[in-house]
């Protein structure tokens, strides 16, 4: 029996080695690790300020943006970033100005922007790249190009919110505070839309239309649990979305499973530890949350 499980192991450390050694598998590696820091990152303040449901409406935009693209026959990553930033602003715009509840605007907003994007799709007779790939993503698609623009990204998020740290804190727990201590809340909130519309359109490629706002959401959720302030819960955040889509990504490559809920459902188990560990030794107070 002990023979069998050493032979077992022996063989599994062998594929694991095998799969590590090919160039694809190391690029998905790194943009997994640096995607899922960058939609950590993002994640610990859309979560904060309950913008959950705008990265949801945004990742199934996005299939209308890739659809799009398809149509005119131009690649789709090159369409889905300009058309999610233009639609983030828009939807941002017209939740402001409507009286209606921001949750039932933006079901309203993916649920039609689906159902556009899924009628267009049955007027492609053919696309190389496959619904599956858009749906449930791809990262062993990944090129160098496409690691070098997540890169900067990821330092471009970090340097934003460090710079605007205070900024931030505010907006979270009030705005109208932020607004009198003179935070200019407008520019930030939209700032952040817009970087959060752009790591959205990037992690697609990962994870798919489908789990984009899992992915983005998981983490920062399993951050919140385990941390006691806000600089730590960011950073908390975003090492849980890069260290859960890097074991994600070994998972999918030894299962022969689709990359994106192979790391989601990492994310799910990370959270389930995060939500056991906060149980058994509960936090007395987060500096972070929102007043009662």
């Amino acid at each position: 029996m002990s023979f069998h499980i050493g032979i077992t192991a022996m063989v599994e450390t062998r594929s694991l080695m095998l799969i590590l050694d090919e160039p694809f598998m190391q690029r998905a590696l790194i943009g997994g690790l640096l995607t899922g820091a960058l939609g950590g990152l993002l994640g610990s303040v859309a979560v904060l300020r309950q913008l959950s449901f705008f990265s949801d409406a945004l990742g199934h935009s996005a299939l209308l943006g890739i659809t799009l693209g398809i149509l005119i026959g131009v690649n789709p990553t090159l369409v889905l970033i300009p058309f999610a930033v233009v639609f983030a602003i828009l939807v941002n715009q017209l939740v402001e100005r409507s009286s209606l509840p921001t949750d039932a605007l933006l079901n309203i907003v993916y649920s039609s922007s689906l159902a556009a994007a899924i009628l267009a799709l049955s007027r492609v007779e053919t696309y190389r790249g496959g619904i599956r790939q858009l749906l449930f993503g791809d990262i062993l698609g990944i090129s160098t190009l496409d690691l070098v623009a997540i890169a900067i990204l990821l330092i471009t998020a970090l340097i934003y919110l460090g710079l605007s740290l205070r900024a931030q804190v505010l907006l979270t727990l009030n705005a109208d505070l932020a607004g009198a201590v003179g935070v200019r809340t407008g520019w930030h909130r939209l700032a952040f839309i817009v970087l959060l519309a752009v790591v959205v359109a990037v992690s697609i490629k990962a994870v798919g239309v489908l789990l984009i706002s899992a992915f983005v959401v998981i983490p920062a959720c399993a951050g919140r649990l385990l941390s006691r302030s806000f600089p730590l819960y960011v950073f908390t955040s975003a090492l849980l979305g890069g260290g859960c889509a890097f074991l994600g990504l070994l998972a999918s490559g030894l299962t022969n499973l689709p990359s994106g809920p192979s790391v989601v459902m990492v994310q799910f188990l990370g959270f389930l530890v995060a939500l056991f560990l906060s149980s058994a030794q509960p936090f007395k107070r987060r500096v972070f949350a929102r007043p009662e």
